[in-house]
């Protein structure tokens, strides 16, 4: 037996210390004569950057399309390398859409990936890139990108995309360090695509709630657009089945789980898990107003009644109410790309 292999593995701790030091000692060499990019790359890191999500495929239940195209367009090229080749599928997707109503999982699905391929994961959001200093905005932008690049296998995931790139020209209204921003970043992800003969391993994955008020110039770069749609009924019992299980005997999680998902049409996942988690209160209730905490007394477990109470007073918040599946099923016939 060779001395390596009775080395003891390094914990998790360890290796986030090595990496956070890695890092560092990264920037320090790529910004070392400009130290105002280097404080930026050192923010992006402190604010955004995350090394595992720890989110895995099981825990993203339902979005079986959704997760389809996004192995084929992201994952499926980083475990088989191999199997892409020639001019069209060398080439893999380098910007991903997922659009749909609030709450269906479209940044679980991100972090998903993240961790299912072992990539470096950078989520941004509008306050994190947004400065009120003149030029900083686009200057992070090209810093996370080149950070991206450095730590590269990598995916930046942009969430609320629509709030950072919104249509071009909209008359007076729109600030001009806004225009920057979006140009900037637009060429940034134009880089990505001319990097992609040297086998460039960063992806660009994008949640939007409103696609239709994206930019067309960014829907063109954001080659895949994926709808994640409202769970059906099966995903709705899955659901039901996982929030409601330990709070309710065996023989009653069938009836219960049922319940919900013939009751839930339209709902989003989050919705779903805000009933259940109303219904889960109900015996808490009657516990602390009856018996208080006198001893001897044991908390209930949850019936299908209380699913029955729960949904005369809880509403879905981003549920179809609004009537916006039909909006975005028709954004996604003339727009989608899966």
């Amino acid at each position: 037996m060779s001395r390596a292999s009775t080395q003891p593995e390094p914990s998790p701790e360890e290796e986030g210390l090595h990496s956070e030091l890695d890092l560092r000692a990264s920037l320090f060499t790529m910004y070392q004569h400009d130290s105002a990019l280097r404080e930026l790359a050192q923010s992006i890191c402190r604010d955004i950057l995350t090394r595992n999500p720890l989110v895995y495929w099981s825990d993203v239940i339902g979005c079986e399309d959704a997760k389809r195209s996004v192995k084929e367009a992201v994952v499926f090229p980083l475990q088989y390398p191999e199997l892409f080749h020639g001019p069209l599928l060398s080439e893999s997707w380098r910007g991903v859409l997922l659009f749909g109503p609030p709450g269906v999982g479209k940044t679980m699905l991100a972090k998903a990936v993240a961790t299912e391929c072992g990539t470096t994961f950078f989520n941004v959001s509008a306050s994190t890139v947004v400065s009120k200093w003149r030029g900083d905005s686009e200057k992070l932008i090209r810093c996370l990108f080149e950070l991206a690049i450095a730590q590269q296998p990598s995916t930046i995931f942009i969430d609320e995309i629509d709030s950072l790139m919104s249509q071009r020209g909209g008359g007076d209204f729109e600030h001009e360090g806004s225009r920057r921003l979006k140009t900037e970043l637009l060429i940034q992800m134009d880089g990505l695509t001319k990097r992609s003969c040297e086998k460039c391993q960063v992806f660009v994955l994008a949640a939007s709630n409103l696609p239709w008020d994206l930019d067309q110039a960014m829907l063109r770069r954001l080659e895949k657009r994926i709808l994640v749609d409202f769970p059906d009924a099966p995903s709705r019992l899955r659901m039901a089945k996982t929030f409601i299980g330990e709070y309710a005997c065996e023989a009653a999680i069938e009836g219960i789980a049922e319940t919900v998902a013939s009751k839930t049409d339209g709902w989003s996942g989050d919705d779903i898990r805000l009933l259940c988690k109303e219904a889960a209160m109900r015996p808490l209730r009657e516990f602390f107003e009856s018996a208080g905490s006198a001893q001897g007394v044991a908390v209930r477990e949850v019936a299908r009644e209380d699913v029955v109470q729960a949904l005369k007073t809880v509403s879905p918040a981003g549920g179809d109410g609004h009537g916006m599946r039909h909006r975005y099923h028709e954004w996604a016939r003339n727009f989608g790309s899966v």
